[in-house]
């Protein structure tokens, strides 16, 4: 087989005139050129558009069986994607150094500590998104490698029941490695979203029954839910069955098995709910945030305070009363209360606008995928940064009960921003697919015409 497979150029025909070497030795040009060295000539020029033809057609292939947009070095990412996420990013930086510097001043002597650590931060996640956006997807959707990441990260997940896991806020959630804190769900994610894109593509025959279908990707799913339940973390566990529910929903399962695992999630969530007295208090809270008699809701009413004090142009940045010890977690889970009190309605409606257009991004780019596994793969990335932003404003704004949810780019965290952000590296690695399959699509031009003389 060629090397370059169905893009193979066409092999040059002979001269038609062509005879003896004595004959063609006296054929020449006017200026007294021998038919060999035009015939030479000639050859060469025809043997060097069809090389530049090949190498174009290359870079634009995409074929269902060994593509080659699955080759390390490609063309047409969408910068487009790349430049919102990097604004985003810009705009969480300045909100977590305006959010955090009194609390960081206070508790470690320097109003920079949070900041700084943040920056690095994004340092370490832009080289994650490098990396992602340029991994060979044929690496990335090797058996052995997804495998491995999905065992190596649900391992990971594992150990923070152990005495390895400091209890953080009462919650065991991170692994300490010397000096560096880690909370394996972040990237555990993404190792779900790839193994369901998988599933969902390669077993279409099967997705169809429970026993050999569905019971494996629900095993999974419900063993990582469960250690979520224990360390606690409630919003990874309503962030992970809402990747699954969706998964099932796009990949075909029947009607009567999804209808069913989303009742089990839910009877799920409200026993876990039940079991807990702070979540109870949460949820009792929600009803009323206003009500003195209700603690739980402190938190609550303190970020409703911050959006309502933020009015139409806000207070200025820096300038939030909120953040000085009124509202807790002001520069993670709660910084988008933060941003509605110092820029107001108008820089709320910007940031929002921002992610719209980035999501915008991102369907054009599942959308532009000819592949299933690639569909599927693009769609359960994104769902992993759409899900917390959605979930994010609810909570700040009072739409659901008070739920722990970083807002993706923006909330302090390294875990959660270098997660975030090997996603929009996969997601521009996709890009680069729907790139050359939109140029694969394009009609061919005309033919250019020889030229005269």
């Amino acid at each position: 087989m060629s090397l370059w497979g169905k893009n193979k150029p066409d092999p040059v025909p002979p001269a038609e005139n062509e005879g003896s070497g004595a004959g063609n030795a006296y054929i020449g040009g006017t200026d007294g050129t021998s038919a060999d060295a035009l015939a030479q000539a000639a050859g060469q020029h025809v043997a060097e558009q069809d090389l530049h033809e090949v190498l174009q057609q290359d870079f634009a292939a995409h074929d269902a069986g060994v593509p080659e947009h699955m080759a390390p070095h490609g063309r047409g990412y969408d910068w487009v994607l790349f430049v919102f996420a990097f604004m985003i990013t810009g705009i969480g930086l300045i909100m977590v150094l305006s959010a955090s510097g009194i609390v960081a001043n206070v508790n470690y002597h320097d109003k920079y500590y949070f900041f700084r650590k943040q920056v690095l931060h994004a340092c370490i996640g832009g080289v994650a998104l490098f990396l992602a956006a340029r991994i060979p997807l044929r690496w990335l959707y090797n058996r052995t490698v997804m495998y491995s990441l999905l065992m190596g990260t649900f391992f990971m997940l594992l150990l923070t029941l152990s005495p390895l896991a400091p209890a953080i806020n009462g919650a065991h959630r991170w692994l300490k490695m010397g000096p560096v804190t880690v909370q394996p769900v972040e990237f555990l994610k993404i190792a779900m979203a790839l193994y369901l894109a998988y599933y969902m593509s390669s077993k279409q025959s099967m997705i169809k029954t429970f026993s050999r279908g569905m019971l494996a990707p629900c095993l999974a799913t419900a063993l990582c839910c469960l250690i979520l339940i224990v360390q606690p973390d409630f919003g990874s566990f309503v962030v992970l069955t809402s990747l699954f529910c969706a998964m099932c929903l796009v990949g075909g399962t029947r009607k009567i098995y999804f209808v069913g695992m989303f009742l089990v999630a839910v009877v799920v969530c409200v026993f876990a709910i039940s079991c807990a007295d702070y979540r109870m208090e949460r949820v009792i809270a929600f009803l009323d945030p206003f009500d003195p008699s209700k603690p739980a809701a402190y938190q609550l009413k303190q970020s409703l305070l911050a959006i309502g004090s933020g009015s139409f142009f806000g207070v200025g940045i820096g300038a939030s009363r909120q953040k000085l010890f009124y509202l807790p977690e002001a520069h993670n889970d709660f910084i988008m209360a933060v941003l509605a009190e110092e820029v107001g309605f108008l820089g709320v409606s910007v940031v929002m606008l921002l992610f719209a257009l980035f999501f915008w991004r991102c369907y054009r780019i599942i959308q532009g995928q000819t592949g299933l596994r690639d569909r599927y793969s693009a769609f359960a990335v994104t769902l992993i940064l759409a899900l917390p932003v959605c979930m994010n404003l609810a909570v700040v704004m009072g739409a659901v009960p008070t739920k722990g949810v970083p807002m993706p780019f923006m909330s302090y965290g390294g875990s959660n921003l270098v997660s975030y952000m090997i996603c929009v590296g996969l997601l521009l690695n996709f890009s680069r697919v729907a790139k050359q399959n939109e140029a694969k699509a394009m009609p061919p031009g005309p033919p250019e015409q020889p030229s005269e003389g």
